[in-house]
């Protein structure tokens, strides 16, 4: 009998999150997990910061998922103009003058493209240091999550791994994601648009600090859980941001800034420190807003959280505002 091929973890994830009955098109994402824009609006807030530093008066949301960004910023930015882009369905309670795509317009211009906690669902192919010391491709099977090594992993996915993921002497086990797919992923936001600033927010790590395992996780009603690509849960992987940006620079970017949200969001004005005691005296109301705001604040700008996610801000056709931060944390 002949053996049945098992799909390699690029096949079953996509299948797992965007086929027909994948785990995006059946729920509601912000169900699963916490994002900076379900953490607090002055995420929005800054966001908005940014685009005006630059001269921009439009967003464009990619991956917008259920729209909750672009809902903060029409809250906050009445006469903007806002797009979201998501395979999904245009969400119904969202302003009627946010728009809706499923694929970023190829002449997209004078705007502030936003892919927040996008690209580490892009699906890519896990690999793997057999015994033999052969980096080979990682298969899955996608109902009960067992891998199986295959082949030697390819020509790009070597050259990539040479690069920016080097396995070259590790230890049978060791593990990498292949960012040539999240790379294509930015390259085709880059080539998309001009007179833009386009920011990338995600999971990152950093060329000479990879995981030795590497970072493929699943998440189910907040909690992790084991990857298992049948549809039931998020799946998701660390990005390798510095990499994304050597690949938008190729592409026509024209200035990058990569570092954390905890020093990007400090430079546009998000501060998490605790409002004086006085005020709880004089404006007691007052005192437990600013409580409330300084402990949102806390959560986006927290080094092990949040914060320490990383932000490649980079600008095509036009100059990157000035003081976005320092690369620091993960990043630096």
């Amino acid at each position: 009998m002949q053996e049945v091929r098992l799909p390699t973890w690029r096949e079953a994830w996509w299948r797992a999150l965007y086929g027909r009955d994948g785990f995006y098109r059946r729920e509601t994402p912000g169900s699963h997990f916490r994002t900076s824009v379900h953490a607090s609006d002055l995420f929005a807030g800054a966001l908005v910061r940014l685009a005006r530093s630059a001269g921009l008066r439009r967003v464009v949301d990619v991956g917008a998922g259920r729209g909750e960004l672009l809902a903060q910023v029409a809250r906050l930015e009445p006469a903007w103009e806002l797009l979201g882009v998501d395979l999904v369905p245009r969400p119904a309670d969202l302003p009627p003058r946010v728009g809706w795509c499923t694929s970023l317009p190829a002449d997209t211009t004078d705007a502030l493209v936003v892919a927040n906690e996008w690209l580490d669902v892009v699906p890519c192919e896990v690999v793997e240091v057999g015994r033999d010391g052969v980096v080979r491709v990682v298969h899955v099977d996608p109902i009960t999550g067992v891998e199986k090594l295959g082949g030697a992993a390819d020509e790009p996915a070597t050259a990539w791994l040479s690069r920016w993921w080097d396995l070259a002497g590790a230890p049978p086990g060791a593990r990498a994601e292949v960012g040539t797919d999240r790379d294509d992923a930015w390259v085709g936001v880059v080539g998309s648009v001009s007179r833009c600033v386009v920011l990338a927010v995600d999971y990152a790590h950093r060329l000479g600090a990879r995981p030795p395992g590497g970072t493929l996780s699943g998440y189910r009603a907040g909690r992790l859980v084991d990857p298992v690509p049948d549809g039931s849960c998020d799946l998701t992987a660390h990005v390798a941001l510095d990499s994304c940006a050597a690949a938008g620079t190729a592409s026509g970017a024209t200035a990058s800034v990569l570092t954390t949200q905890r020093s990007a969001l400090r430079a546009l004005g998000v501060d998490g420190r605790l409002p004086s005691y006085g005020l709880s005296q004089s404006d007691p109301r007052g005192y437990l807003s600013a409580l409330v705001r300084a402990g949102e604040a806390a959560e986006l700008l927290r080094p092990g959280g949040l914060g320490g996610f990383g932000w490649l801000v980079q600008a095509v056709g036009l100059e990157l505002p000035p003081g976005l931060g320092h690369a620091d944390g993960i990043l630096g």
